[in-house]
């Protein structure tokens, strides 16, 4: 038997070719310590100290904020870590993974639900910078009216469709650089802002609630790790089958909860000690930071350079993921153009938020919740069918409605619908976002009162993660015993379409 050729990663400016296809043996490489660089920098920005603005909402005092806050962002990575696992075994993105447990047709609504996530993502990654940048010019003097807005807007959204295009290898290698860089900018913010914190004020106790804390929880991960579920998989793919499962879910938790877990205690430090900056926050979450540092062009602009890069950073891989989403979809066409056609979504919802929205946190919190409650049932049912299954998935029958996994995924799909309803009905929408004003209808049913802080609490999130768990490992048992009673290892150089 011949010795196996060493996997060889092409070079880094090559369009990838790979879309929806199993990765094959050759092209896998790297290991899970490789995984802390995507995650690492998804994570890395200042966008991410101004989240303590809605959690100071709770009113529960800086120490018992921190702590729920903490919880539900490394909660929220450890469920990526575990979705990143099914990446080794299938050595397929997430969505087309999740054909598994959905069944072929049926993973078209939770992919749906993922492309809407992934796309409000992308459009968050681009209004932030371009806020940022806006602040920036302004504090110097140099901003002229929307042309130099218009400039900046189209010059980032060029970075994030350019490394989106590009795929895996250009989005990858722009991170290492890119959280190396950010990592530094964010302990120069530290060191410039720290003098501005009341340590006083950090002491002060709040009214401490078990509704206050899960809605704390809850809104942390929403923010954070359970926006990324739906790409877990994305990255972990190119990994050889045999490396260590455990220290994918743990350098994944790791990286993934790290600089939030510190940039948010620090936003609570601010926010803490300088009430007033909340309500600048909801205005301009980045640039509302900005204001905080000197006036100098020598400080203010390489300082923007990196925060743009982090943004932009995060905004790539977004695109790269609802790309290889819309693809599973079924738009048959190549992952760089499906790309492109993301880009089109990003720029339009970017446009509107950037001219037409009267604020930023109402919209951004109520994207959260209404899209954060079906994702959180999806990942429930997903986690749930995958640790049921013991060997690795079988490939060509991820692309075929007739083969093992079927057409239809009942207990999955049946435990997401019914976890979303319920979800829906015990969450509370944003009282500016009258189209979302149906939510937290069992909340009424129930009769809690509207100054109850259950109601704020979003706790249908974490009862939809619930019922997609329990309902899919309860009544899908029985379907993947039938279905997949001698797992087999997916073909090596499956390229099959969607």
């Amino acid at each position: 038997m011949s010795a196996p050729v060493p996997a060889i990663a092409p070079p880094a400016l090559q369009v990838e070719v790979n879309g929806i296809n199993v990765i094959p043996e050759a092209e896998r490489h790297g290991t899970p310590r490789s995984l802390f660089w995507p995650w690492a920098t998804a994570s890395i920005s200042l966008f991410n100290v101004s989240i303590a603005g809605l959690l100071v909402a709770f009113g529960m005092g800086f120490l018992a904020t921190a702590l729920a806050a903490a919880v539900g962002i490394i909660a929220s990575f450890f469920l990526v870590g575990q979705i990143s696992l099914a990446g080794k075994r299938a050595s397929a993105p997430t969505m087309v993974i999740s054909r598994a447990a959905f069944g072929v047709r049926g993973n078209s609504v939770p992919t749906f639900i993922s492309y809407l996530t992934l796309v409000g993502w992308e459009i968050v990654a681009v209004v932030t910078t371009v806020m940022a940048a806006t602040t920036v010019l302004n504090r110097l003097g140099w901003y002229h009216g929307i042309a130099v807005e218009a400039i900046v807007f189209i010059l980032v959204v060029l970075t994030v469709v350019t490394a989106g295009v590009f795929g895996f290898r250009l989005v990858t290698r722009f991170q290492t650089v890119v959280t190396i860089a950010s990592i530094a900018m964010v302990l120069v913010f530290i060191a410039l802002t720290v003098g501005t914190v009341q340590w006083s004020a950090l002491t002060q106790v709040g009214e401490v609630s078990f509704a206050a804390i899960i809605g704390v929880m809850v809104v942390a991960a929403a923010a954070f790790g359970l926006g990324w579920t739906n790409s877990g998989a994305d990255y972990s793919r190119y990994l050889p089958r045999n490396s260590s499962g455990r220290a994918i879910v743990g350098w994944t938790t790791f990286a993934g909860s790290l600089v939030p877990v510190t940039l948010v205690v620090y936003g609570l430090m601010l926010v803490t000690s300088q009430p007033s900056l909340t309500a600048e926050l909801g205005a301009n979450p980045i640039g509302a930071l900005i204001t905080l540092l000197p006036t100098s062009a020598l400080l203010l602009l390489p300082f923007l350079l990196i925060v743009s890069l982090g943004t932009t950073g995060a905004g790539a891989m977004d695109l790269y993921s609802s790309g290889l989403t819309l693809l599973t979809l079924g738009l048959r066409v190549p992952r760089a153009v499906a790309a492109g056609i993301d880009g089109v979504l990003m720029v339009l919802g970017s446009l509107y938020l950037l001219w037409f929205a009267g604020s930023f946190f109402g919209p951004f919190e109520g994207f959260l919740i209404l899209l954060g409650v079906p994702l959180a049932a999806w990942a429930g049912a997903f986690i749930a069918d995958a640790i049921t299954r013991r060997g690795d998935y079988a490939g060509p029958d991820l692309f075929r409605a007739s083969g093992r996994y079927g057409s239809m995924g009942w207990p999955a799909l049946g435990s997401m619908i019914a976890g979303t309803v319920i979800g829906w009905g015990l969450v509370s929408a944003d009282t500016t976002a009258p189209l979302l004003a149906w939510q937290g209808f069992l909340l009424d049913a129930l009769g809690f009162p509207p100054q109850s802080i259950w109601r704020a609490s979003d706790v249908g999130v974490i009862v939809a993660l619930i019922i997609g768990f329990v309902g899919t490992r309860l009544v899908g048992r029985a379907r993947v015993a039938q279905e997949d009673p001698a797992p087999a290892r997916a073909s090596e150089s499956s390229r099959l379409p969607a």
